[in-house]
């Protein structure tokens, strides 16, 4: 990794270099590029947000770069809020700040130096030598239809705004820092709270665009899942195998998107009992189960979040099969409920109570099914101790700033996202479970789309029922 931020080790620049560096290149192409199919969109968002803070000058960060070691970073994704108020995805805009007052929107970020200027060729961070051409202010402005100006100019537009204001604080310390001082005192109004809040309700209900790229979102990740389905045998044969799914499906959310969504899930045998197994370090072994839950991120940020459960021998075992189809049944039931005026949390409990009722059937429950799904009861949440449903988008637990009356007390809307998500968790060392089912974890997992109508399954691309899924592997493999 070659880098300029290491005063101890870098060369300097003679004279002749910086004479010789600067000549001969080929013009910018004068033409500016067209709107990004976003802009309009964050247009609507960014007038919708500030009729809700008339007189407020808002302040949304990308956010800076965030060291992975010494000089080294993380590559980097703009804060959500950020990208849903201007249409920016991939890696834009590291150090950006989005300003919204009343009708006016402006962004602040680091345009390119000319090829004359000593960053074009020395500064590791935003030089064309080492980060590749970037925007000039002209450039930045006509795809994102938002007057644009240089980032070192934002401390005096905020002085020279009359207040009040509101910053997304997670975003950007230094950011905040500024906003601070053009306040003029160190308290944090709850105004602050207020934005995060807006923001994220906001994000609710998606409007077309956005649901285009969930789509798309879902489409290439069942591309990633085909793939893993197609490697599992050479998975088994090179050890290690949950690493290898993890780099197969990887390898596809980079070709078909930006990244994927969050870290993914692979956890073979007894580790898809751990619900949040990401070391992915295991083998996979013939007539294991593999969960993998993974979501392929789209260049303009918006993820799926998918999960199946598959045999990795291609066949399901007696008990393995039981216990997938109990978990297929409380899906469906779950999905059912997916309508709009619904309670959000009725998805989760028509999902549970079905599957109550298998614990009750196994012997393992203490209690009856209509016990154990009351306030006073809970006893099932041994074996399915999660969500079933939370809302999706930009974020994979989109939304997460919103007030609980509109999350999850709320009710489901159409143009709402949600996943749904249950699961059987049998650990091998939990004794109350029948000894042929220890070790057996399975979730099934879907995104669905709220409408006025019928739900819609965004990710029906991939077979949900155990006959489907042996049939897809088997097709994978031949």
């Amino acid at each position: 990794m070659t880098d300029d931020r290491n005063e101890s080790r870098r060369d300097p620049y003679s004279d002749e270099f910086k004479k010789f560096i600067v000549s001969n290149w080929a013009p910018y192409p004068d033409a500016l590029p067209g709107p990004l199919a976003s802009a309009p969109y964050a247009a609507a968002r960014r007038a919708s947000l500030a009729g809700e803070f008339p007189g407020t000058t808002l302040v949304l960060p990308a956010g800076p770069l965030s060291p992975r070691s010494n000089d080294t970073d993380y590559r980097f994704r703009p804060h959500s809020a950020f990208a849903y108020y201007t249409g920016l995805g991939e890696d834009r805009e590291p150090d950006a700040v989005l300003l919204v007052r009343d009708e006016v929107a402006t962004l602040f970020f680091r345009p390119r130096a000319p090829r004359t200027d000593r960053e074009f060729y020395a500064d590791a961070r935003y030089g064309e030598m080492w980060v590749g051409q970037r925007d000039s202010l002209e450039e930045m402005a006509a795809a994102t239809g938002i007057e644009c100006r240089d980032i070192r100019e934002l401390a005096t537009a905020l002085a020279e705004s009359d207040g009040p204001y509101a910053v997304i604080r997670e975003a950007d310390a230094a950011v905040n820092a500024q906003v601070d001082e053009a306040r003029g005192d160190g308290d944090l109004p709850l105004m602050d709270a207020e934005l995060a809040r807006a923001a994220s309700e906001a994000r609710f209900t998606k409007d077309d665009y956005e649901i285009a790229e969930l789509r798309r979102a879902c489409a290439a990740t069942a591309v990633g899942f085909e793939a893993v389905g197609r490697e599992l045998p050479r998975a088994v044969r090179l050890g290690r195998g949950e690493r290898w799914v993890e780099g197969i499906f990887a390898l596809h959310a980079r070709h078909l998107g930006n990244a994927v969504g969050y870290d993914t899930i692979a956890a073979g045998g007894d580790h898809a009992n751990t619900l949040h197994w990401i070391r992915n370090d295991g083998e996979l072994n013939d007539g294991d189960l593999i969960l993998m839950d993974a979501g392929v991120e789209v260049d303009s940020l918006y993820t799926a979040d998918i999960t199946r459960t598959m045999p990795v021998s291609g066949r399901f075992s007696d008990p393995q099969r039981r216990v997938y189809e109990a978990v297929l049944a409380a899906q469906t039931a779950g999905i059912e409920a997916c309508r709009a005026g619904a309670a959000f949390l009725d998805v989760h409990r028509a999902a549970v109570t079905v599957l109550a009722e298998f614990f009750a059937e196994l012997g393992i429950l203490p209690v009856t099914p209509e016990e154990s799904m009351s306030p006073d009861g809970g006893q099932h949440r041994r074996w399915m101790v999660h969500g079933t449903s939370h809302h999706l988008g930009l974020d994979v637990h989109d939304c997460a700033q919103a007030r609980a009356e509109h999350y999850r007390q709320g009710a489901l809307r159409p143009g709402m996202v949600i996943t749904v998500e249950p699961g059987i968790y049998f650990k091998s060392t939990d004794l109350l479970v029948p000894e042929e089912y220890r070790g057996i974890g399975v979730r099934i997992e879907d995104d669905i789309l709220i409408t006025d109508g019928d739900p819609v399954n965004l990710s029906d691309a991939l077979p949900r029922s155990a006959d489907a899924v042996e049939a897809w592997l088997a097709d994978l493999r031949a």
